[in-house]
């Protein structure tokens, strides 16, 4: 064998190897920019819930202050009638 067919060989064998490392390495990144969404949807959404919880307990604690006013009204109203002779 002469040096030429010794290249030859080695580039063929060669070009499987560059090909299958090509192909480990795209792997390996498309896994790491999935996973990089993957975080970044999860963070997303948790300081989405974040801030819906915290409406949810803003409008919560809103509801029982008119809840409560309401209730006062009533027991005003209440008494008014019975004061006025009536029953209530």
């Amino acid at each position: 064998m002469d040096a030429a067919m010794l290249t030859a060989l080695g580039a063929l064998l060669a070009s499987p190897v560059a090909a299958a490392a090509a192909i480990y390495g795209s792997r390996g990144a498309t896994r790491a920019s999935r996973e990089g969404t993957v975080l970044t949807g999860y963070d997303s959404l948790t300081a989405r819930l974040t801030a819906e919880r915290d409406k949810a307990e803003a409008d919560q604690a809103t509801a029982e202050t008119r809840a409560a006013a309401l209730e006062l009204e009533v027991a005003r109203l209440r008494l008014l009638v019975t004061q006025l002779g009536g029953t209530p």
